[in-house]
């Protein structure tokens, strides 16, 4: 434990934290990425380039795709307006942490540990590792389908063999942190090409997606769509990615000073709201496609990726339209896979100081995860599936206020943030938002224990 008093006398200099005492965050590319001296604006934005793309995945993994087909079928373009709605938070929020990273050298749960209590640490902790099994959950769950969908792969060998992305990892980052980010980035593009081709083919009503982007009070109202709109602000707001963010921007080797941490800050946003804009366009693209082709036509009550793999090429005239869906799903499900473990690396190094191999990290966590779809699959099928899926998504919810308001709270303290602390206006709607995601968890539970 770092030396409180040692903390507040630096804060002075513009950054309470030094990780030069204690341990950094991702050591392995801890400023590994070269920034070009005397370089345009440009292209040192370039080099800041990554770490937005990497934390966006996601928010376009199988659990997005399990709320947004849900939500698409049942409700149409009515939940649009949640999914713009959570974009946006998560825009405000990732700007956050990447702020805490390079403010203070510390990630989100380096920064737990230094000024938290130990009994609040193993809360925070804890929370964070069930939002890490509830991400795996539906990325094995997302894989095995694509896998099952592409090669006819059965749903529980599928799901055993996701377990393999560890030593996907383990090579790219051997490769460079560069290459890393370039391979996250290569399957985001095959992801927005499938789906502005299956757009393209679904012919939807530009009228119904403008409306749909207008919030509707009916959302607080209807039980069911509230469910489902809790599990795309879940989905979409990752408590783990608030982590991952705020140690990926440390891997970048700007100025260690108040101005190059200025520009760090400046651009690192930059980077991650183009990035997560991307986001909303997939995320948007999934709703858009299911509404268009099973709301409309009598399949309302498609919530099953199976289902909508089978029934996408022929309600949408286009043979090729089911293929292009799974391999979005494989791509995503691959993505999500690799951020993923990171994402747990940083929370038990950070946490616990516990340093353990990614390879051995992430077969300990996947195959927690792997042991429950096994079970769902072998007694309910493919549909028990389904719902464990969506089912995720609604745990990662329930975690976001154990990251969101510690967040919050350090990047809004002047003692711990120096200089660079966030303004009033920005910290007042940072609280509302975390406001906001205690209240809809709130009455997600009430709803779930009387109703």
């Amino acid at each position: 434990m770092i030396n409180r008093q040692d903390l507040n006398n630096r804060s002075r200099l513009g950054g309470v934290f030094s990780a030069a005492n204690d341990a950094i965050s991702l050591p392995e590319a801890h400023s590994s990425v070269r920034i070009p001296e005397s370089a345009s604006k440009f292209r040192r934005f370039l080099a800041f380039v990554g770490p937005g793309y990497m934390v966006s995945v996601g928010y376009m993994d199988p659990g997005n795709w399990a709320t947004d087909l849900a939500g698409g079928a049942q409700f149409g373009f009515t939940l649009l307006a949640v999914i713009l709605i959570s974009n946006l938070m998560a825009v405000l929020l990732q700007s956050l942490a990447a702020r805490l990273g390079i403010a203070t050298g510390y990630d989100l749960a380096q920064a737990c540990r230094a000024y938290f209590p130990r009994g609040v640490n193993l809360v925070l902790w804890l929370a964070c590792e069930i939002a890490i099994i509830a991400c795996d959950l539906a990325e094995v769950i997302g894989t095995a389908i694509a896998l099952q969908l592409l090669f006819n792969i059965p749903l529980v060998l599928g799901a055993c063999l996701s377990a393999l992305d560890a030593f996907l990892l383990l090579l790219l980052m051997r490769l460079g942190f560069r290459w890393l980010e370039a391979f996250v980035i290569a399957l985001l593009g095959i992801i927005a090409a499938c789906f502005a081709i299956q757009i393209v083919a679904a012919e939807p009503s530009v009228r119904g997606i403008l409306e749909g982007f207008i919030p509707s009070p009916v959302v607080l109202t209807n039980s069911d769509m509230l469910y489902i709109a809790i599990g795309i602000v879940g989905a979409t707001v990752m408590p783990h990615n608030l982590y991952l963010h705020s140690a990926l921007v440390q891997t970048r080797n700007y100025e260690r000073t108040l101005d190059g941490k200025r520009e760090a800050i400046a651009w690192s946003t930059l980077d991650s709201t183009i990035a997560l804009t991307l986001a909303l366009f997939v995320n948007a693209a999934i709703l858009i496609v299911a509404a268009s082709a099973f709301h409309g036509t009598g399949h309302q009550d498609v919530a099953d990726i199976s289902q909508a793999y089978t029934l996408i090429s022929p309600l949408l005239g286009l043979g090729i339209a089911s293929t292009l869906f799974a391999v979005a799903l494989l791509a995503a499900g691959t993505n999500s896979t690799v951020t993923g473990t990171l994402a747990g690396q940083i929370i038990m190094e950070g946490f616990l100081h516990l340093r353990m191999a990614p390879w051995a990290r992430r077969l300990l966590t996947r195959g927690l995860a792997i042991v429950p779809v096994v079970f769902v699959t072998l007694f309910y099928g493919a549909k028990g599936t389904g719902t464990l899926l969506v089912f995720s998504q609604i745990i990662l919810s329930l975690q976001l206020p154990f990251a969101v308001i510690p967040l919050v709270w350090f990047v809004s303290s002047r003692q711990k943030m120096g200089k660079l602390v966030i303004s009033h206006m920005t910290s007042v709607v940072a609280w509302g938002v975390a406001g906001l995601i205690l209240i809809l968890n709130f009455k997600l539970l009430y709803d779930t224990l009387v109703g």
